[in-house]
């Protein structure tokens, strides 16, 4: 199966914003609470409040921080 072009930022989006709050939130929730009893739980929960925020953080930052990346660098 193969998605039009004009859908990759949404992709784009979707996939790093996955896993990014898979990763962060895995690592925090391992950092505030230890590895003990429940672990898989509370990474759950916390994962699954994350990831929405991380996807509109990716949608909305993505494009300006592009555009301050291209400002910074030299060709």
């Amino acid at each position: 199966m193969r998605i039009p072009a004009r859908h990759a930022p949404h992709l784009f989006a979707l996939f790093m914003s996955l896993a990014m709050a898979l990763v962060m939130t895995a690592y925090i929730t391992w950092v505030n609470t230890g590895l003990g009893d429940g672990y898989l739980g509370r990474w759950v929960y916390a994962f699954f409040m994350a990831w929405p925020l991380a996807m509109v953080c990716v949608l909305l930052f993505a494009g300006p921080i592009r555009a301050l990346i291209a400002k910074l660098i030299t060709r």
